[in-house]
């Protein structure tokens, strides 16, 4: 387990600080968005930061056919290194009143880089997991990248409610916003740790074939572009309901139901330890019952029952409530992401594995899942119903059973990862790729 914990750990750092950004929003917008209107330096921060979301998919075929042809341990450290930078200038730009219009534009920057590291970070450290599983066991692997990014989600809300203690207001929006940001900084010593400690997969090496340019890449990916399709449309159930309750809760917890931001925080908090119980459960449930039973079934628990819970929190709101209908949810979503992204992985061709996983992965975090806290504030405000998230997440569902559905053929063609005895170096010496 050793190996499991290094390479899920470089998940953590992309899904901790898209959680920080989403919490302190209002601090960086005032902090390098300075304008005459503070929804207009909120919206500029957001915007800046979206535009993250839309280099996940350029990561993903550039990162990922990276891996594809270089190896799963140098593309993650290019990854790591690249999401590491990012943050440290975030951390440390100052603001516009010191820096001037550079920067913005440096956030800008940092944004651009975390979105093209984190195109292809899922697919790496999933592709990653999944060559070196043990017979029977891929679900319970592969479910470790998803847990550790829940580890991030806990983290953030601790962290918040640290600083929501601990300082006030005025001095958070000053520079009290920056702290979080310090505390992801520490992955920059880990890459280093990383480069020591972490091996190539064996299945890797021993591949016969590996692309040799980004060309033979693109054409293989536009040959499977069906798969990748349908992996996209399966992909957007998991981000849509991934984000709807963790980085959405905090603000429909305060704005939109008017509880206390303390516990928004709290609800946010058990819902990463939730989903951080149940991913390897139900990952490792995937391997017994099989991924394509379990993908139907949750996205059919979603679109029945997704509405009418977020119907019933609506129209008494409680902390009990949200905290109630949001560890429902965390059940559907640990299920279904639980069999999905071992499923994804075992009908993608081997040879752009990792690419082809990322493009269909980043393709839904880009048009879909990223947007879901824009798209359920807009539909909240259009209908006046504060319940219309779960027509959202219905939508989504849909989505997931369709392509759940469909893929199912390919699912029974493809071939079966091979499972290769992990290969044993002389002591002191580590396998690593060339």
């Amino acid at each position: 387990m050793k190996l499991v914990t290094i390479v899920s750990s470089c998940n953590f750092l992309e899904m901790y600080n898209f959680m920080l950004f989403g919490y302190y929003a209002p601090s960086i917008g005032r902090t390098f968005f300075p304008t005459a209107s503070e929804f207009a330096s909120l919206m500029l921060a957001l915007a800046t930061f979206g535009a993250g979301f839309l280099m996940r998919p350029v990561g993903a075929i550039v990162l990922g056919s990276y891996m594809d042809r270089h190896g799963r341990r140098s593309g993650l450290l290019l990854a790591l290194g690249m999401m590491a930078l990012g943050t440290l200038t975030i951390t440390c730009m100052p603001g516009y009143q010191t820096a001037g219009v550079v920067a913005p534009l440096a956030i800008l920057f940092a944004c651009l880089l975390q979105g093209l590291s984190a195109g292809a970070g899922v697919g790496g450290v999933s592709v990653y997991l999944s060559e070196i599983a043990t017979a029977g066991k891929l679900g319970f692997y592969v479910s470790w990248q998803s847990a550790s990014q829940q580890v991030a989600v806990v983290l953030a809300a601790l962290v918040g409610i640290a600083i929501t203690f601990s300082l006030s207001p005025r001095t958070v929006a000053d520079w009290g916003w920056r702290i979080p940001f310090m505390v992801g900084c520490l992955s920059i010593p880990a890459l280093f740790v990383m480069q020591k400690t972490l091996s190539e997969t064996p299945e890797f090496l021993q591949r016969l074939h590996r692309p040799p340019g980004t060309a033979e890449v693109l054409r293989s990916l536009a040959e499977n572009w069906r798969l990748v399709g349908l992996g996209m449309l399966m992909a957007t159930m998991t981000t849509v309901s991934f984000y709807m309750i963790t980085a959405y809760t905090r603000t429909y917890g305060h704005e939109v139901l008017h509880l206390s931001l303390r516990d928004s925080f709290l609800v946010t908090l058990c819902i990463g330890l939730s989903n951080f119980v149940l991913l390897p459960l139900m990952g490792g449930l995937s391997d017994r019952i099989g991924r394509r039973p379990q993908l139907i079934s949750c996205a059919l628990l979603a679109l029945v029952t997704g509405y009418p819970a977020l119907l019933w929190m609506a129209s008494s709101p409680s902390f009990g409530r949200l905290l109630a209908v949001e560890l429902w949810l965390s059940v559907v979503y640990a299920g279904y992401n639980g069999a999905m992204i071992v499923f994804l992985i075992e009908v993608m061709p081997a040879k752009v594995r990792a690419s082809a996983f990322s493009l269909a992965y980043s393709l839904a975090t880009a048009v879909f899942g990223g947007f879901t806290p824009a798209i359920c504030t807009w539909l909240i405000h259009t209908t006046g119903n504060r319940a219309a998230p779960g027509l959202w997440l219905a939508a989504a569902a849909v989505c997931g059973l369709l392509a759940s559905v469909l893929l199912g053929r390919h699912a029974l063609a493809a071939p079966a990862l091979p499972r290769i005895p992990p290969m044993r170096s002389a002591p002191g010496v580590e396998i690593h790729s060339r």
